[in-house]
């Protein structure tokens, strides 16, 4: 407590430290858990994203995924050459890829799901659901408190 007294106003670690140190743990030991299950954290949400749509063109994947156009390219190119998904022209516009995924692709989409949900479950240990209720309903508060004034 003796930092907290004295660098800081609080009796405890400010809210967003808190909040911040929590998720990078949490990010770091979710990244192990994709990787032991044979993947990693991009191929997860690509592999989820383009499960989510039947056919999914790469721009709405970066917008769904969260990641610039270029970037996803190169984890497209990777998957691709793993045979884990394919692209194709959209016949409708020529500009625009189509992702779908391979055989091969959804072994590997069922591996990692299975890894997401052992992952979430070990989160959820010991933790009652009227608790992880609440604490959905903290981080929703959190993430408005976090928005910029509306002016």
């Amino acid at each position: 407590m003796l930092y907290c007294q004295i660098m800081t106003p609080f009796d405890r670690p400010p809210v967003g430290m808190n909040l911040a140190r929590t998720s990078k743990v949490v990010a770091q030991a979710f990244d192990a858990a994709m990787v032991e299950a044979g993947g990693t954290l991009p191929v997860w949400l690509t592999l989820l994203s383009v499960k989510s749509k039947e056919l999914a063109n790469q721009r709405e994947l970066a917008g769904m995924i969260g990641i610039q156009g270029a970037t996803l390219t190169h984890h497209l190119n990777a998957m691709e050459a793993q045979g884990l998904l394919t692209r194709r022209r959209d016949p409708e516009n020529r500009r625009v890829h189509q992702v779908a995924l391979t055989e091969a692709g959804e072994a590997m989409f069922e591996r990692l799901r299975k890894a997401a949900l052992a992952f979430d479950k070990r989160l959820r240990t010991g933790i009652p659901d009227d608790k992880l209720a609440e604490f959905a309903e903290v981080l929703a508060a959190l993430r408005r408190n976090a928005e910029p004034p509306q002016s």
